[in-house]
């Protein structure tokens, strides 16, 4: 059963601490990296990842980071940074296997799961835009 009264402010924590995720990521590549954010866009080019990932990857982590925490179309921004952790998943799990503990992928694999249950979950309290919903799902919704 759902406690009605909590679970909004389940949404709306679960929506502030994504962003301040995003937001200490970006910390870490600008402010703590050996070599900054520099270093962090060359080791696409030398993982043979396309030219583009690197631009999707900062976008993603712009739009958690600036959009998230003030509920600015929180499903949509989870949904555009997922592919995001998704591919930082399978990255640390090619290289080092599954537990965090030696550098894997379990905290990126959570921190997808966090950003499902936020595209389920929707905006929570105090969204300063919410998610714009399509057209034909609403009427679905509305008839169901």
């Amino acid at each position: 059963m759902i406690d009605q009264r909590l679970a909004p402010w389940a949404t709306l924590l679960l929506r502030v601490s994504l962003g301040l995720l995003f937001i200490a990521h970006l910390y870490w590549k600008f402010v703590i990296l050996d070599g900054g954010l520099d270093k962090w866009w060359a080791n696409f080019a030398a993982n043979g990842y396309p030219s583009i990932t690197p631009w999707y990857c900062i976008s993603a982590e712009f739009a958690g980071a600036l959009l998230l925490i003030p509920g600015i179309w929180t499903r949509w921004v989870a949904l555009y940074a997922l592919p995001l952790i998704l591919g930082a998943a399978q990255y640390w799990a090619v290289r080092k296997g599954f537990y965090f503990t030696i550098g894997g992928a379990e905290m990126s694999l959570t921190w997808g799961l966090m950003l499902v249950l936020q595209v389920l979950l929707g905006d929570g309290p105090y969204a300063a835009v919410p998610s714009p919903m399509p057209r034909m799902a609403a009427s679905k919704v509305q008839s169901a």
